[in-house]
């Protein structure tokens, strides 16, 4: 009777362990990226009882204890948030973070924020690495650093270096008829961002051939008169088009390259720039045809953009941080890394839903997401705790019974005792 006592001790402190654990659970039922913890009881050998020296033994009596508790790194559901600095990581991997106390910590909760000086942060305050996009151009070479993003800030202009038109021109047009005449709008941007109207005219002056003329209005060049009308319009680029039997654009040809388009003595004082005008893509297919049906424009592309401001900003899906702008650029400004950790269960619980490495973890992978073994990034979106409620219950309610049970053991054995003194009476 002497062990039943540790015995039921040890059955108490196991079970209010595994208790703790269940409650540390469910407090975490609701944190982005949480990995619920489980627990593995053990026996104990307190005294073996029938045995003589040089037998086996014939009994044993023992107690339990919790031999470990194990962190699940099981996948949590996705949930959409659309929150710009939210990001979930599907597959493998962590978010690799900076303390000050400590290089490297790594989390799966996403759930992002941006400072005063545009680092992007942990709830908890920890720094989120990657890296940054240097003069323009983001590189995934070279450690990583702190995330910083910009918080204001104009976009800078880029002029139009390229433009195509498809358009159909009027095979069965007669010269010198009005359908022999069409034309197709240009919009275009300067070196400042300002937009200017280029018209291409298509005039068609033989079977099969067309001559075209490029314009802008007069009024923005300096070369304008004193007063232009608006109509007024200078010539730019012309040329001439030829079509084979099949409608097809045979001049210029494919080989002859784009065609050049000087825009030269803005009146506002841009630079004077070269526009190509690519009447071929990339397959060598041409984007103007002659086919008997009314001449009609199906579509225009040019490469220029305006000015803009920064309107916010989000993340992709490869984990790249994008600043969009109120032209309509998305430019990249960032990059997250993911760290790869083929054993995560061996890592330590610092708190604050962080990680850290430990002599038995296999060393970091850090890099890119979709690379190697690390999993993919989806942008605005959260990873959900693991932890399942109805499990956790059934576990609260067999710990709770074995908690009264054992402490059954500790008032039956106190009743044998008082027995067992009684009887000296």
């Amino acid at each position: 009777m002497s062990t039943t006592f540790s015995n039921a001790l040890s059955g108490l402190n196991a079970n209010a362990l595994a208790i703790d654990v269940v409650s540390g659970n469910l407090a975490n039922l609701n944190t982005y990226g949480y990995k619920n913890t489980s627990v593995s009881f053990q026996d104990l050998v307190n005294q073996s009882l029938g045995a003589t020296a040089g037998q086996s033994t014939s009994s044993q009596v023992g107690g339990s204890t919790v031999a470990q508790t194990t962190r699940s790194f099981s996948k949590g559901s996705i949930q959409s948030t659309n929150q710009p600095f939210d990001a979930a990581i599907q597959g493998n991997g962590f978010f690799v973070l900076r303390t000050p106390t400590n290089p490297q910590v790594f989390t799966r909760a996403g759930n992002f924020k941006v400072d005063a000086t545009g680092r992007l942060l942990t709830q908890g305050g920890q720094y989120v690495q990657g890296w940054n996009a240097k003069n323009g151009t983001l590189t995934t070479t070279g450690n990583v650093t702190d995330v910083i993003l910009p918080i204001t800030g104009l976009r800078q202009p880029t002029p139009t270096a390229n433009y195509s038109v498809t358009a159909n021109l009027n095979a069965s047009a007669t010269v010198g008829s009005s359908a022999a005449t069409f034309s197709s709008p240009m919009p275009i941007v300067d070196s400042q961002g300002n937009n200017h109207m280029l018209t291409i005219t298509y005039t068609k002056t033989a079977a099969d051939t067309w001559s075209y003329a490029v314009t802008i209005p007069s009024v923005d060049l300096t070369t304008a008169a004193a007063a232009p009308s608006p109509a007024t319009t200078t010539s730019v680029a012309s040329g001439t088009l030829v079509f084979d039997g099949a409608g097809h654009l045979s001049t210029p040809s494919a080989t002859d390259g784009p065609i050049s388009v000087a825009v030269k003595g803005l009146a506002n004082g841009s630079s004077d720039t070269t526009i190509s005008w690519k009447i071929y893509d990339d397959t060598g297919t041409a984007s103007l045809t002659q086919y008997n049906q009314a001449s009609a424009n199906l579509g225009s592309t040019q490469d220029g953009t305006p000015s803009g401001q920064l309107t916010n900003m989000s993340i992709g899906t490869s984990g790249q941080i994008l600043a969009h702008y109120s032209n309509g650029d998305a430019v990249p400004v960032a990059q997250l890394a993911i760290a790869s950790v083929l054993n995560p269960d061996s890592m330590q619980d610092l708190g604050d839903n962080t990680f850290g490495v430990t002599s038995a973890s296999s060393l970091p992978a850090i890099g890119i997401p979709g690379t190697g073994s690390r999993g993919q990034i989806t942008g605005g979106a959260l990873e959900a705790s693991t932890v399942d409620i109805a499990k956790e219950f059934t576990n609260l309610l067999t710990y709770e019974r074995g908690y009264q049970a054992n402490s059954k053991v500790v008032t039956t054995e106190d009743d044998i005792m008082q027995e067992t003194v009684g009887l000296k009476r």
